[in-house]
C-alpha cells in the first residue's frame, strides 16, 4: 500500500494501492462480496452488482405517489463516513459471516494501512482507506447495520398494509430506508414530528459504528418542497391542468 496525506488535519487524504494491492483487494472482493450479498437489504443500491443510482430514485419516486403518501423525508449526510468508520465494529460484522483467519487477517491489514506524515508512517485505526477496491464493500457490510435497524422494525411492524393503517390510525408514522453507499434518506408516512425524531434514532445507529450524522447537512423536508438525493432533486407538484399530484425528478442544480 502507498499511503499519502495531502495538507493539514487530515482535510484530504487518500491511499494508492500498489499492482499487488489492488490484486490481491479485488481478490479479497471476489470471495467477501457473494457472502454479503445474501444479507444485504434490498433498499440497498450503491456499489452492488446489479444495482445503480436510478433504481434508488425510482424507489422514492414509488412510496413517494399515491396512494402510499410518504410524503416527509430525512435528508441524512453521514460526516466522512469513510475516514470515521470503526474497525472494531466492522470486523465484528465480517467475523460474523467470515471464519477463515487469512482472509479475516487481510481485511484487517487493508483496513489498518496508515497514511504517510512528515513523521513517517502512521496506522490507521478507523476509515477504510479511500482509493481501494475493497473499501465500497467494506462500507456497505459496516452501514449493513443501519440497514437490518430499519429492516426489523419494518419487518416486525409494518410489514402488511394492516399493520401500516394501524398504525397511522394511532398517530405513528410508517417509514422506510433507501440508502445508496454513505448517502441515504428515510421516507416517512405520517407528520413532520415522526420524522424529525429519527434524528436520535439513526445517531444512535450510527454511534456503534463511530458514525455520526453531519448536522448542517441533515435536514427534514416535505416532498411537496423537493429534495435533492444522489445529484437528483425529486419533488411532488401539482400537474398543470389538472387537480392531481405527480412526482417529478430533474437533475439537481
Amino acid at each position: 500500500m502507498i499511503p499519502t496525506r495531502h495538507g493539514k488535519d487530515g482535510q484530504y487524504e487518500v491511499t494508492v494501492p500498489t499492482v499487488t494491492d489492488r490484486v490481491v483487494q479485488a481478490s479479497l472482493k471476489l470471495v467477501l462480496e457473494p457472502i454479503f450479498e445474501a444479507d444485504f437489504q434490498p433498499f440497498s443500491y450503491g456499489f452492488r452488482p446489479g444495482r445503480r443510482q436510478h433504481d434508488a430514485i425510482a424507489e422514492i419516486h414509488h412510496l413517494a405517489s399515491e396512494p402510499r403518501n410518504y410524503c416527509w423525508v430525512l435528508e441524512a449526510d453521514i460526516r466522512a463516513c469513510f475516514d470515521e468508520i470503526g474497525h472494531v465494529p466492522l470486523m465484528d460484522r465480517v467475523r460474523a459471516r467470515v471464519k477463515d483467519k487469512r482472509v479475516l487477517a487481510l481485511v484487517k491489514a487493508f483496513l489498518k494501512a496508515g497514511v504517510m506524515t512528515p513523521d513517517g508512517e502512521e496506522e490507521s485505526h478507523s476509515g477504510t482507506p479511500q482509493g481501494g477496491i475493497l473499501s465500497p464493500l467494506l462500507a456497505n457490510i459496516a452501514l449493513s447495520a443501519l440497514d437490518d435497524h430499519f429492516a426489523g422494525q419494518r419487518q416486525q411492524l409494518m410489514k402488511t398494509s394492516w399493520q401500516r393503517r394501524a398504525r397511522r390510525k394511532r398517530g405513528l408514522g410508517n417509514r422506510k430506508m433507501i440508502r445508496f453507499a454513505d448517502d441515504f434518506v428515510v421516507m416517512v408516512a405520517g407528520e413532520r414530528q415522526h420524522a424529525e425524531a429519527l434524528r436520535e434514532e439513526v445517531s444512535g445507529v450510527l454511534a456503534t459504528l463511530g458514525l455520526r450524522l453531519a448536522a448542517e447537512k441533515t435536514r427534514v423536508a416535505r416532498i411537496d418542497e423537493g429534495f435533492d438525493f444522489l445529484s437528483i432533486t425529486i419533488r411532488r407538484m401539482r400537474k398543470r391542468g389538472t387537480n392531481k399530484d405527480y412526482v417529478y425528478t430533474k437533475p439537481s442544480n
